[in-house]
């Protein structure tokens, strides 16, 4: 099984995405994963997708494509869930013809709806684990606070040390990702509508809004 997840930064999708490869034994493939393993490992790839992250823009296609490839194609027989990518018509389009090229079947899309309002106050307000980004951690939501230990605040998972990422602290950087997202002409949204239109692979459109628990149990409903 092949799934397609998208999102606004702050639906919580990274943590749905968690849940389903726990649950159907998938590779949870996240694009910002991707760009890290690059950027850590110095590979030239990873220094020019760093200057745009960096500065909160979209990472170029002829970038971003290579990368996000050859990871499917590692797990062409386990099946995937692919997290952060397409952002981008142009994106979504190339990315349904090489699937097609590889003869890999694209089986959901997954939609996680946000108002974009409540979408940056949850980025402001969420602290990330140093030990699982997944671990949801959120200052202003009391069934996913941090807990306090030796006056700070810590993983309410693991008891992991907690961060925040500048540009979650970053009005200007936000609206830039999220502009990126809502665009319903040639950003995110846009994608997310090819494949409506398309038609090949069943599309789940899921309220954001709600508790973890109740996004989880919208989205498996449609998948079982």
């Amino acid at each position: 099984m092949n799934i397609l997840i998208f999102g606004p930064n702050g639906s919580g999708k990274g943590t749905q995405g968690a849940i389903l490869k726990e649950k159907y034994g998938m590779d949870h493939i996240e694009s910002g994963a991707i760009f890290r393993e690059h950027i850590k490992g110095g590979t030239e790839l990873g220094k020019k997708a760093k200057a745009y992250i960096d500065r909160g823009d979209l990472v170029p296609d002829e970038i971003t494509i290579p990368m996000v490839l050859e990871t499917l194609a590692k797990s062409k027989e386990k099946g995937w869930l692919l997290d952060g990518f397409p952002r981008s018509l142009a994106q979504a389009e190339a990315l349904d013809k090489a699937l097609s090229d590889a003869d890999m079947a694209l089986n959901y899309v997954v939609e996680i709806v946000l108002d974009r309002q409540v979408a940056k106050e949850r980025i402001m307000g969420r602290r990330l684990c140093a030990n699982d980004n997944n671990h949801p951690n959120h200052i202003a939501f009391d069934a996913i606070k941090p807990v306090e230990k030796d006056g700070k605040l810590v993983c309410r998972v693991c008891g992991g040390e907690l961060s925040t990422r500048a540009d979650d602290q970053d009005e200007e950087a936000i609206n830039k990702r999220h502009n990126i997202y809502y665009d319903e002409n040639t950003g995110t949204m846009a994608a997310v509508n090819y494949f409506k239109k398309k038609g090949s692979a069943k599309v789940i459109s899921v309220d954001g809004s709600v508790a973890i628990k109740e996004v989880t149990a919208l989205i498996l409903k449609e998948l079982d």
